[in-house]
């Protein structure tokens, strides 16, 4: 399944983002894909913080490779693999702790080699011009499938 969508500006991505916060589901893993400064980190901030009681900072984790946050609809794990140079790496960062237990959002996913799990959403961000953005969201499987019929319909 493939569906796509254009952003015409950061609030655009921002009320897309949004509006995964209330189909999201223990275990549901979204790979963020695009080229740098195409808004995977603005994506994923967007959804994290719609998710939040009280709006906090939510900083892209380049540096810390993994950010935890607690939100009413369970932890979030957000990951930023791109300064990973091993898919095997990935172990020591616990994420395949994380995965089928808690929402995990990761930038660089392909990073992930062979380990990229085959039950994701992908939303892969395009640079179209200036501010626009394609935003295309694709999953193999039907877990997705009816809730993202139902969060791009909004």
């Amino acid at each position: 399944m493939k569906k796509k969508l254009i952003s015409n500006g950061p609030l655009e991505t921002k009320d897309i983002a949004t509006r995964f916060k209330e189909n999201l589901r223990n275990g549901d893993i979204i790979l963020l894909k695009g080229k740098i400064g195409a808004g995977k980190s603005h994506f994923a901030r967007s959804l994290i913080q719609a998710a939040m009681d009280k709006i906090e900072d939510v900083p892209s984790p380049t540096f810390t490779l993994v950010q935890t946050y607690y939100t009413t609809v369970g932890p979030i794990w957000h990951a930023d693999l791109y300064r990973l140079n091993d898919h095997n790496d990935v172990f020591e960062l616990g994420l395949f702790d994380a995965f089928g237990h808690e929402i995990v959002l990761i930038e660089w996913p392909e990073r992930l080699g062979y380990l990229e799990p085959s039950d994701a959403l992908t939303v892969e961000i395009i640079i179209l011009e200036n501010d626009k953005r394609e935003v295309i969201f694709s999953t193999a499987s039907d877990i997705w499938k009816e809730r993202l019929e139902k969060i791009l319909q909004n």
